[in-house]
């Protein structure tokens, strides 16, 4: 696991990575416009019903990337992709609560950047 990279959560007896890759982001970008508008989106949704369908597709999706990536790294032992039903029917509304926290655990962590602050002495050293 790359704790780095993810934040896991539990459905079922089975444990998964939720990570934001480069693949889930353009498929959030295609749903939403863009990860500015995802938070939005959640909290506007017009619905319970609705709000329950955008973490459980969001939870899907995350969680499909570790399994894509472990697809990708062992064609020989290759796993099944997670499919929203199953999210659906091995979750209750009160672990999906739980879930939108790894959620934006996970998408922070996907889109930090590490800054470097630069010596400021050799940018301002005079060149001579």
């Amino acid at each position: 696991m790359d704790n780095e990279r993810s934040a896991v959560i539990k459905i079922g007896d089975k444990e998964y990575e939720l990570i934001l890759s480069t693949r889930a982001t353009k498929e959030i970008a295609k749903r939403y416009g863009g990860l500015d508008n995802l938070g939005e989106k959640l909290m506007r949704a017009e619905n319970f019903e609705m709000a329950l369908d955008e973490i459980i597709w969001l939870i899907t999706l995350l969680a499909n990337q570790s399994i894509l990536i472990h697809n990708l790294r062992n064609k020989e032992k290759r796993k099944e992709l997670l499919t929203e039903e199953e999210v659906e029917l091995l979750t209750s509304p009160l672990e999906l609560a739980v879930y939108k926290s790894a959620i934006t655990e996970a998408m922070f962590k996907g889109t930090a950047r590490n800054i470097e602050s630069e010596d400021s002495e050799s940018k301002n050293a005079e060149v001579g």
